[in-house]
């Protein structure tokens, strides 16, 4: 998903939940998308959730993870 960047506009983070029992780090996660994606898909900073905010009819209710998440790369310059 794009979140608000001074230097790019836009840049993309990733939201994350773990099945149970499983575990993973920030930078394992890019690193296994940097290995499998361009330069500009590959997020930024990735967030590990215990859950999605979901709607009454399963959605992923992006708007809210925006919202919260906006302020991430604030005075970001890389």
């Amino acid at each position: 998903m794009g979140v608000p960047h001074d230097r790019w506009g836009e840049a993309v983070i990733a939201f994350v939940t773990l099945k149970p029992g499983t575990s993973a780090t920030e930078d394992e996660l890019i690193a296994h998308c940097r290995e499998r994606l361009g330069g500009f898909e590959t997020p930024k900073a990735v967030r590990i959730l215990d859950r999605l905010p979901m709607t009454a009819t399963g959605k992923v209710q992006k708007h809210e993870l925006r919202a919260a998440h906006s302020e991430t790369f604030a005075g970001s310059v890389v």
